[in-house]
Order: C-alpha cells, then structure tokens, then sequence
C-alpha cells in the first residue's frame, strides 16, 4: 500500500512538471491570442473615426494573418539556432512594440503596420511552442498538453474581446502590453528543451532538464534521467549523421508530404467551415441579423462559447479520439450554419453591410411579439453553438496534429509549414470574405460553410488516422508505411506494462525500440 502510494506521488510529481511547463509557455499563446482577437473591436472604432471602405476593413480583418507565414518560414531556422525557450522570450518584445504601437497610432498606416508585425511575431513563435510540447511531454500527456495550445489562443481571445467592450481600441492596446511582459518574465522558471540541449552538445544542462520536467528530481545518480538522457543522446547523434542533401530530402518524401497533406485540409476545414470570418466579423454579423442583445456581449458570449469548447476538446481528446472529435464538430457546425442560413435566407437578410442595418431593431424588443422574440434569438443560439462545436475539434486539433504527425528529423520544419498554410488559409477566409458574401448573399455564404464541413468530414474519415495515445514513433511508422494505426484510442494497458514503462522515459525520441501501450487516462492531474 505504501509502495502504490509513492508511485501515485511519483507520477503525480512528474505529471505537474510537465503541466507547469506548457501552462507558462501558454501566457505567449494568450498574448498571440489577443491579437487574432483584436480585429474584432478594432474594426468597429475604425469605421467610426475613419473612412472604412469595403477592401479596407478587409485587409483590417486580415493583414496580421498573411504576415504570419512570412514569420513562420524563419521559425524552425530560428528555434533551431536560438532554442525553444529563448525563441519564445525573443517574440515578447515585438509583440509589446506593436502594441504600443497601436495604442498610440494616430492613423491608418500606422495600424497596419502593427498589425503586421502582430502577424510576423505570430509566425515566429509557432515553431517553437509546438515543438516544445512535443519534446517535454512524455506521450499519455501529449494529446491533452497540446490541446491546452488552443485553449490559451481561444482565452486570449475572449480576453480582448472582454477588453472591447469595457475600453476603446486604443486604452485596451495599451492594457495588452501586460501580457508580454508577464510571459516574458515567466519563462525563465521553466527549462529548455532537453532535446536542443543535447542537439546543442549542453549535456549537463539537458540532463537538468530532463530532471526538472520529471518531476523535479535530482540529477545525480537517478538511473531514470540517465536512460532518457542517453536514449534521446542516440536518437540525435543518428540524425546528425545525415547530410544536407539527405536533410532535404526528407521533405520529398512520403512521411513528410503525407502528414502536410492531412494537416493542411484540418486547417482549410477549420477556417472555410465559417468559424474564422464568424470570429473576425462577429460584431458586425450580430448587428446584421438583428441579435436580440447587445453586439459586443454577443461576441463576448462567442469567446466564451470558444474557450468552454476548447475546455471540453482537452477532457474529451483522450477519450473520443481526435478522429471521432472532428467528426463531431464538422457536422454540428454544418447544421448549425444551416439554420442559420435558413433563417438569413427568409427574413430576406441578403447582404453584410452594416450601415444599412437598424440598429434599433435590435434594442426594441417589447415592439416585437413573443413569437417574434422568440425568432430573433435563433440565429444567435446556433451562431454560439457553432462556436462551441468547431472548437471541440476542427479549429482546436489541426494544431495538436501539426506536433504529432511529423517525424523527428522534420518536425521543427513542419510544424512552421504546417502553421504558414493554416494562416494562410485563414487570410484567405476573411480577405474573401465580404466578396463572397456580396456575391452569394449572406445566406448563400452559410451554406456554403456547411458544405465545406461535410464533405470535410467525408474526406478525413478516409485520411486521417486515430494517434491519440500512440507514441510518436508509432505515428511515424504510420506515415512511413512501416505499419497502419486502427482507429481505436489507446486508453489503458495491462498492470505489468503499468510497471515496466518508466516514466522518465519519452518513447516518443527513441524510435529503435518497441512501445508498450501506455495509459492515457490524465484523471489524476
């Protein structure tokens, strides 16, 4: 009973070192967050002190997001040279120049600029944070850590969106400068990646490493972080045997272009199935069909809408499956947009055009009947729904895929990759946005979002496989056609593989050897 009892403080220990880790690299992914966010209040206060054309909210909506994979074409080379955790300090400071940039902007131009440099800092920090988890977690933490990625965006989000109806889109520029600050300053409690320690020949260092994340152990003579030490150590000296023309044309082959390929549709389903442009143009899309409450606690209910989604994606991922997650989320939000399309379509709200619409129409509700009443608040409902529903899956599991499907030789590259063709996708979604819906009408462009989701749904039934709770080589092995993953999840395993799998060991670096089923459960964090 005693023995039972240390190994359940053990695991305990060794568990909150890893969650400790990932949640101080997440108050960087809050601060990104807050800028994805920030177009959303700033579009409205634009278009009352400015002249806001049609291409020019717009790009407003949009420019941060195609700067993101210009940053992210240099990330991997930068975290390789620099190392995860100085990358992830490094971007804090642009991040509060832009701010403070914004906050004191004085006119179009100089709003654009820093909105660009929000893109750029945005794509500069997605290798790092990704391959950080990746290399930390021992894998039956993994799924749900890397889930914790999205969640912190999506709270950041609601943050600014919290901020935009309290403050001007100046004041809640200059309250934003806190959060780079902060994060800055909390990763220095936290360690660098033993895996670029090594990588980098700072032995000692990597080994302090790997004793901290397991649970704050003691580095002398604990045969635990030895072993992962020297079976990472073995892993990396094999990889750098390789030379340059071999390291390239490893992204020409299959475990590379297959897994980019799954990646990218995730991204493309997560931004054309409607919840990017919903997001960016929230508040003009609650004014547009009439919602029975304010617009901006509208879109304050959106954020929150997102993060329970997000909450619910980190307890269900281990549970569901990432296939059966997304399957979820692309039908609920195609029904979702349907009814709401339905709804635009006969209550004749054809174009987005916000001067046009009555925004008392909105505010007078005791002119309406009940029934009425009761009419108006259906778009809203489902608008929210479908907010909630894509961020269980498809706008959250893209970004835990993009650390998990890539081999270790092109993980770093990939997970750049990988993030420059999600944004790039999502600059698409709201650059066309407004076009789109002057040519299909509004309701025209719901269903059209509907669509995208279910045929989505239809092609990563075939293509994606289940990887919750298998190991990183096993994933590789998968994509190499060494061997083909089933689609059931991983959950428990047998008592003798309970005791034979240390945890100090992350099998998920060490593909010469066998991995044991591992138990995913994560009820005891």
């Amino acid at each position: 009973m005693v023995e039972i009892n240390y190994e359940s403080n053990e695991s305990r220990r060794k568990n909150m070192a890893q969650i400790v880790a990932v949640c101080i690299k997440n108050t960087l992914l809050v601060t990104f967050g807050m800028t994805l966010g920030y177009p959303t209040i700033l579009i409205p206060g634009l278009e009352r002190e400015f002249s806001a054309t049609v291409s020019l909210i717009s790009w407003i909506g949009s420019i941060n997001l195609i700067c993101v994979p210009i940053g992210g074409t240099i990330s991997g080379m930068v975290t390789q040279a620099y190392g995860r955790k100085r990358t992830m300090q490094i971007v804090n400071i642009p991040f509060l120049c832009a701010w403070l940039l914004l906050s004191f902007a004085t006119d179009i131009t100089q709003v654009l600029i820093a909105l660009c440099i929000t893109g750029l800092t945005g794509g500069l920090l997605e290798a790092p944070v990704i391959t950080y988890v990746a290399e930390i977690c021992e894998p039956k933490l993994r799924g749900a850590l890397s889930s914790t990625s999205s969640l912190s965006v999506i709270l950041g989000i609601l943050l600014e969106f919290l901020l935009g109806t309290f403050l001007s889109w100046k004041h809640a520029a200059l309250a934003n400068c806190i959060f780079p600050i902060l994060s800055f300053t909390l990763l220095f409690f936290v360690p660098e990646s033993p895996h670029w320690l090594i990588l980098k020949e700072r032995e000692t260092e990597a080994k302090k490493s790997i004793a901290w994340l397991r649970g704050w152990v003691s580095v002398k003579n604990n045969k635990t972080v030895e072993k992962e030490f020297n079976d990472l150590k073995v892993h990396i000296e094999s990889d750098n045997k390789k030379s340059f023309k071999d390291n390239l044309r490893l992204f020409s082959k299959k475990n590379f272009l297959w897994p980019f390929g799954v990646v990218a549709l995730t991204f493309f389903l997560g931004h054309f199935s409607g919840m990017t442009t919903l997001q960016t143009f929230a508040v003009q899309i609650f004014l547009s069909i009439n919602a029975p409450i304010d617009k901006y606690v509208s879109t304050v209910i959106l954020g929150c809408a997102e993060l329970v989604g997000c909450i619910l994606c980190v307890f269900l991922i281990h549970k569901l499956g990432k296939r059966l997650l997304n399957f979820i989320s692309l039908i609920g939000t195609s029904i979702c947009f349907v009814v709401v399309a339905t709804y635009v379509y006969l209550n004749d709200v054809n174009h987005f055009n916000q001067k046009n619409v009555n925004i008392t129409n909105s505010l007078n509700l005791s002119l309406n009947s009940d029934t009425d009443v009761v009419y108006n608040w259906t778009p809203l409902i489902f608008l929210i729904l479908a907010a909630l529903l894509s961020h269980i899956g498809i706008r959250i599991l893209p970004w835990v895929l993009t650390g998990e499907l890539y081999s270790n030789e092109t993980r770093a590259a990939g997970s750049g990759f990988s993030s420059a063709i999600g944004y790039i996708f999502g600059f698409l979604a709201n650059k066309t946005f407004l076009y789109i819906v002057d040519g299909l009408t509004l309701a025209g462009t719901f269903w059209l979002n509907a669509a995208i989701g279910l045929i989505g749904c239809l092609l990563l039934y075939i293509y994606l496989p289940e990887t919750e709770g298998k190991s990183l080589h096993e994933i590789a092995d998968h994509f190499n056609g060494g061997i083909k993953l089933d689609n059931l999840v991983k959950k428990k395993c047998s008592r003798k593989d309970k005791l034979d799998i240390n945890g100090m060991d992350n099998k998920g670096f060490n593909p010469g050897e066998d991995v044991k089923n591992i138990d995913v459960t994560i009820s005891k964090l």
